[in-house]
């Protein structure tokens, strides 16, 4: 069995920005008391660290005992078909912990549960079965087989399954249309773009239908227009897809733009877990603070953090959702001379919005 270790939080947890029960789902993915711990024999001299420590080992218990911790006493839960941002600068851990998440890196301790099943007390066997049915995984650098067309390349998992020539290519070709590269099936990986490269490697990630992806930074070694055009992209897929996915990014921008939740990380901890909106209206430490300080507000709040009662009999100028961002109708607010109503998934108006409370918002963020 796995081995848990408990640690109270290091932190206060904020109260959330209230959200919309239509958008309560069930986890996929969960780790508890999570750990990572580097050195020689790292694992099991962790593990004997931890269960001395009663799993709260100081600075000076680690660096007595040779060892360096990079994923720390971590609990997340990753729910069904959401984009589950972990993000944090250099060396804060969030590489280690998507390779621990997918079982790329064996944690030093802690349990982690997929789907229901506990993983770390699966076989190997198990586990091979699992990534190679049930996870995908895009890196940063793209991964690509040079000798192998984009056909190659995106059938290669498949073909690793066992699935027969004509059902891989059949299924390999969807994925290629699906990303947007229908007609470069037969093309190396030599002549495409940077961006045309990644999305070889999301396609040949999707190939295989995984219930789970994880993406390691996939976007960062592109140019900035080809890299906006990538978050577009994906969130195209993700409409129609609606895969669970664990994405790993230390460009806030990015972040927010992508992202259902965010996790904070600073030196291998997660310091908070919340909505782009909670962790700018409630940082819990002074790091996220600082992290989310030059965030414009209008970008990361919603028609849910700005609204008011509704007024009863009121002439409304239109719709929104509660997490609807401000930035995605500020301009037809301003334009009117009537708010706008906040209606839920349901049809019931459940607040307003005025035109005065989103022209103080933007102020504020210039």
């Amino acid at each position: 069995m796995s081995e848990a270790i408990a640690a109270p939080p290091a932190h206060p947890a904020p109260q959330p920005v209230p959200s919309d029960p239509d958008d309560e789902r069930s986890v996929k993915l969960s780790c508890r008391g999570l750990w990572k711990i580097f050195g020689e024999d790292g694992n099991r001299e962790g593990r004997r660290l931890l269960q001395r420590t009663g799993g709260k080992p100081s600075t000076r218990d680690l660096d007595a005992a040779g060892l360096t911790p990079a994923v720390r006493d971590a609990s997340i839960d990753v729910h069904d078909g959401e984009i589950f941002v972990i993000m944090g600068l250099s060396g804060s851990g969030k590489s280690t912990i998507i390779r621990c998440l997918s079982l790329l890196l064996q944690p030093t301790a802690g349990e982690l549960v997929f789907e229901g099943r506990d993983l770390l007390a699966c076989s190997q066997k198990e586990l091979i079965d699992i990534r190679r049915h049930k996870m995908g995984m895009v890196f940063q650098h793209f991964a690509l087989l040079p000798h192998l067309t984009v056909l190659g390349n995106v059938t290669f998992p498949l073909e690793i399954q066992g699935i027969d020539r004509a059902t891989r290519e059949q299924r390999a070709m969807e994925v290629i249309e699906l990303v947007g590269l229908g007609g470069r099936e037969l093309d190396f990986p030599r002549a495409l773009s940077g961006g045309q490269q990644q999305r070889v490697g999301i396609a040949r990630s999707l190939a295989t239908e995984p219930e789970l992806w994880f993406l390691d930074e996939p976007f960062s070694a592109l140019d900035p227009l080809i890299r906006r055009e990538m978050q577009d992209e994906f969130l195209r897929l993700q409409r129609l897809l609606h895969k669970s996915i664990v994405f790993i990014t230390h460009d806030f921008d990015e972040a927010i733009r992508l992202a259902d939740r965010i996790a904070i990380m600073n030196h291998g901890e997660i310091v908070q877990v919340g909505t782009p909106e909670d962790l700018v209206i409630r940082p819990a430490t002074p790091y996220v603070e600082e992290f989310t300080r030059d965030v414009a507000r209008s970008k990361v709040l919603s028609a849910r953090a700005i609204m008011t009662a509704p007024a009863s009999g009121a002439d409304y100028a239109g719709q929104v959702l509660p997490g609807d961002r401000v930035s995605s109708f500020a301009a037809r607010l301003i334009e009117a001379d009537r708010p706008l109503a906040v209606v839920n998934r349901r049809g019931q108006t459940v607040g307003q919005v005025d035109r005065d409370a989103v022209i103080t918002l933007l102020a504020e963020s210039a």
